[in-house]
C-alpha cells in the first residue's frame, strides 16, 4: 500500500511539474519573438524585436521542441520507412534551424561582447544536441532499417541522395562507436566547438585592436585622394580629427601597400596583419590551433581515419589528400618559375628607388603596381572611378537578369539587422516572388573581415508548399565619403560577383529538402557557382553595362578595356602562388599522423618548414598565417582551403561553354541552372557538372586563363 501512495504522489508531483514547465514555456515563447512567430514580410528574422538576451532561452526551448520531435520518431510504432523516418528526421529541428541561422550569421555580422559570450556558452550545448541525435542508438537502427532496403524503395534521385547523405552522416559523426569512444567523442566535439569560436575572435579582436595613425601628411606621399579622405574619416570617427588612420581590414590595408611611398610605414602595417594571432599575448592562437589539430586527428582516428584530411575528403569530389596534392603540384610547379620572375622585376624597380636594397613582401603590391603602370599604362586608380558600388550591383543584376530572367525589386518595409543593409525581392521573370536577398557592404568593427554569403532559410518544399529562401551577400568595402560614394578596385567587382554566384546558387535552389539545397554540396564543388559568376565581371561586354564613371557617367572606354584585358595575366605568379601556399599548409597540418607530434610542435617552425618544402620564396608570404587562417581554424574549410582550386578547374572549363556558345546563350544559361545551381546536393557533383557540361572538366582551361601553360 505505501508503494501505491509513494507512487501516486510522485505521479502527481511529475502533473503538476509538467503543467508549470508547460506554462513557462508557453510565457518564454510568448514574450520571446524568437519563439513566436516571424510575421514580418517573407517570414524574416524578427531582427528589430530581438535583444540577445532572448537568444539562450530560445536555443533551449527548440532544443526541447527537437528533441520531442526525434522522441516521436523513435516511439513510432511502424516499421521504419524512408517516410516516418528519413525524411521526418530532416524535416525536424526547424526552429532550432532558424534561429541558430540568424544567432551565427549576426556572430559573424554584427557580433559584440555579448554575442561572443552567449556563442560559448551555447556552442558546446549544440554540439551535445547534435551528438544526442547522431550517436542516439535506437534512431540509427531506423535508420540502418530503411538503408539496407534502399534497393527496393523505388525512391526518386533526391530521396536516395537524402537516405545516402543520412546514414553516412551518422555514420561519420560516430554511431557505430562504442559507449565509450561516443563519450570521447562528444567530449572532443564540445571542446572543439569552443575552440574555433576563441580563434575567431581572437582575430576579430586583432583586426581592431591595431590602428595605424598618420599625423604627417607628407607620410600619406603617394596614396589616391579618395583613400586620403577615408582614412580622414576614420580617424575623426575615432575622435582624432585633423589626423588619418588606417587598420588591417584588406579594404584599408591594401590601397596603403599598394601605394603609400613611406616604406617603413608599409612594413608596419603589413607586419601587424602577418602577425595576427602570433605576438605572445592573451591573442594568441598558437596553442588553440594546436588544440584543434590534435581534436581533429583524435576524431578521426576513433572512427578510423589515418588522418583528419582522410575523415573530410572522403565525402569530396578530390576523395583522398594524394588527389589534392597531385593537383595542387600540377599547379604550382608551372607558378612558382612566373613568381621567380616577377620578383627579379620588381627587384630591378626597387633598386632604381632604393641601391642595394632587398625586396620584401611588403614590397610587393607597391612595385607591381609600378611595373603594371609602366608595363601596360594602366593605374587600379583610372578603374576606380568606373566601379561606383551601386552600379556594379545594378551590373549583376543585370547579368543575372539577362542569364536567368530573374530580376531585384528594392523593398524598405523588411527589418534589417544593420542600417547599412539593403534588401532586394527576387522574382522570376513572370512575377512569382524566388526569395529575400539581403546585402551587406560596408566594414564595422562588429564585423569580420572578409567577404561571404549565407543563409537565413534555404528553400525546401514542405507540406507542398515552397519555402522561398533567405539569402545575405556581405563585404568589407570602403565606405562613402562626404562627398564621394563607394568607389572600389577591380578586384573587389570581382569579389562581388564571386558572392553573387554562391547567392545565386541558394536563391535559385529548387529542391523538396533544405539539408539538400543550394550551397549543400561538396566543399570542392561549393566554389563553382561563385567562381563561374566572375567571368562576366571581366567581360567586355558585360563591363560596359556598368562600369560608367561616378561624375560624368561616361561608360568605360574601350582603350581601358582593352588595357584590363591585356595585364590580365599580369601578377598570376604572385597571385597563384600566396593563394596556393595556404592550400599546403592547410593540407600539411591535416594530414599530421602523430597526435604527440601535434602536441610538441613548434607552430611557427612547422610553418616555415611547410613553406620551405614547397620552396615559397621569401618575398611572398603565404596568404594566410597560421595564426588568423580562419578559413581552417575558424570556419568549415578544414583540409578544403584547395577546393578554390578545384572549382577553378571546373569554373574555366564551364564558362568555356559560354565563350563558344554565347554570353548570354539561354540554352547554356538554363542546362547551368538546371543541373547545377537548382540541384544543390540532390546528386553527385561530377554526375552534375557532365550533365551541365556534356563531360569531365579538362584543366587546360584554367592553366591557359592563367598564363601557365
Amino acid at each position: 500500500m505505501k508503494q501505491i501512495v509513494s507512487f501516486g504522489l510522485v505521479a502527481a508531483f511529475f502533473l503538476l511539474w509538467s503543467c508549470n514547465s508547460q506554462e513557462k514555456k508557453e510565457n518564454v515563447n510568448m514574450n520571446n519573438p524568437l519563439l513566436s512567430e516571424w510575421t514580418a514580410p517573407f517570414g524574416v528574422p524578427p531582427f528589430d524585436k530581438t535583444t540577445e538576451e532572448h537568444y539562450l532561452p530560445a536555443f533551449k526551448v527548440a532544443m526541447e521542441e527537437h528533441n520531442s520531435e526525434i522522441t516521436a520518431i523513435l516511439e513510432n510504432k511502424e516499421a521504419a520507412t524512408f517516410a516516418n523516418t528519413i525524411e521526418a528526421l530532416d524535416l525536424s529541428g526547424e526552429t532550432l534551424s532558424n534561429i541558430s541561422g540568424m544567432f551565427f550569421n549576426l556572430l559573424s555580422a554584427v557580433t559584440n561582447e555579448k554575442f561572443q559570450a552567449i556563442a560559448k556558452e551555447v556552442s558546446p550545448l549544440l554540439s551535445k544536441h547534435s551528438d544526442g541525435i547522431s550517436m542516439n542508438d535506437k534512431l540509427f537502427e531506423r535508420i540502418k532499417a530503411v538503408y539496407a532496403q534502399k534497393a527496393d524503395l523505388a525512391l526518386n534521385a533526391e530521396q536516395e541522395m537524402l537516405l545516402e547523405k543520412t546514414y553516412k552522416s551518422f555514420v561519420r559523426s560516430g554511431a557505430n562507436l562504442s559507449a565509450e569512444d561516443k563519450v570521447k567523442m562528444s567530449a572532443i566535439n564540445q571542446e572543439s566547438s569552443l575552440l574555433r569560436l576563441n580563434y575567431g575572435d581572437n582575430v576579430l579582436a586583432e583586426t581592431n585592436g591595431f590602428e595605424l595613425l598618420i599625423e604627417n601628411e607628407a607620410d600619406l606621399a603617394g596614396l589616391p585622394e579618395s583613400v586620403v579622405q577615408a582614412a580622414a574619416e576614420t580617424a575623426k570617427a575615432k575622435g582624432k580629427d585633423g589626423k588619418w588612420m588606417f587598420s588591417i581590414q584588406r579594404s584599408s590595408m591594401y590601397p596603403f601597400l599598394t601605394y603609400d611611398d613611406n616604406r617603413e610605414l608599409r612594413e608596419k602595417l603589413f607586419n601587424a596583419y602577418i602577425s595576427k594571432g602570433d605576438n605572445n599575448d592573451s591573442l594568441d592562437n598558437k596553442e588553440i590551433l594546436k588544440k584543434i589539430l590534435k581534436l581533429r586527428l583524435e576524431k578521426a582516428n576513433l572512427l578510423g581515419y589515418e588522418t583528419h584530411a582522410n575523415y573530410v575528403l572522403e565525402e569530396q569530389m578530390a576523395k583522398t589528400p594524394e588527389g589534392v596534392y597531385e593537383l595542387l603540384n600540377k599547379v604550382w610547379t608551372k607558378a612558382l618559375p612566373i613568381a621567380k620572375k616577377e620578383a627579379g622585376e620588381l627587384q630591378k624597380m626597387l633598386v632604381k628607388d632604393i641601391p642595394g636594397a632587398k625586396l620584401e613582401a611588403w614590397d610587393w603590391r607597391y612595385y607591381a603596381e609600378k611595373l603594371r603602370k609602366e608595363k601596360y599604362d594602366l593605374d587600379e586608380e583610372q578603374l576606380r572611378p568606373y566601379f561606383k558600388l551601386e552600379n556594379v550591383r545594378d551590373g549583376m543584376f543585370t547579368v543575372a537578369n539577362k542569364l536567368y530572367g530573374i530580376t531585384f525589386e528594392k523593398r524598405t518595409d523588411i527589418p534589417v539587422f544593420h542600417p547599412d543593409v539593403e534588401t532586394y525581392e527576387v522574382k522570376e521573370a513572370d512575377g512569382s516572388t524566388i526569395g529575400l536577398f539581403y546585402l551587406d557592404f560596408y566594414p564595422r568593427e562588429s564585423k569580420r573581415g572578409g567577404a561571404w554569403m549565407t543563409s537565413y532559410r534555404k528553400q525546401s518544399i514542405k507540406n507542398g508548399k515552397n519555402v522561398q529562401p533567405i539569402i545575405s551577400l556581405t563585404t568589407n568595402f570602403t565606405k562613402p565619403t562626404a562627398d564621394k560614394p563607394s568607389l572600389i578596385s577591380f578586384g573587389e567587382v570581382i569579389t562581388m560577383f564571386h558572392e553573387f554566384g554562391h547567392s545565386l546558387h541558394g536563391l535559385l535552389a529548387n529542391t523538396t529538402y533544405s539539408s539538400l539545397s543550394g550551397t549543400s554540396v561538396a566543399r570542392d564543388f561549393v566554389e563553382l557557382p561563385s567562381q563561374i559568376m566572375e567571368n562576366w565581371a571581366a567581360e567586355p561586354e558585360v563591363l560596359k553595362m556598368f562600369a560608367r564613371h561616378y561624375e560624368t557617367g561616361e561608360v568605360i572606354p574601350d582603350e581601358l578595356i582593352e588595357k584590363l584585358e591585356k595585364s590580365g595575366h599580369f601578377n598570376q605568379g604572385f597571385t597563384t602562388i600566396e593563394y596556393m601556399s595556404a592550400t599546403f599548409l592547410d593540407m600539411d597540418y591535416h594530414t599530421l599522423k602523430s597526435v604527440e607530434e601535434i602536441e610538441n610542435m613548434d607552430v611557427n617552425a612547422f610553418e616555415t618548414k611547410s613553406m620551405a618544402k614547397i620552396g615559397l620564396i621569401p618575398e611572398i608570404v603565404v596568404r594566410y598565417r597560421s595564426g588568423y587562417f580562419n578559413h581552417i581554424f575558424a570556419g568549415g574549410y578544414s583540409s578544403g582551403y584547395y577546393s578554390y582550386l578545384w572549382s577553378e578547374v571546373l569554373d574555366a572549363d564551364g564558362f568555356a561553354a559560354f565563350k563558344e556558345n554565347g554570353l548570354f546563350d539561354q540554352a547554356t544559361a538554363k542546362s547551368f541552372r538546371d543541373n547545377v545551381l537548382a540541384k544543390g546536393g540532390t546528386e553527385d557533383a561530377m554526375k552534375l557538372y557532365v550533365d551541365f557540361r556534356g563531360r569531365e572538366p579538362k584543366v587546360d582551361a584554367l592553366m591557359a586563363r592563367k598564363g601557365l601553360l
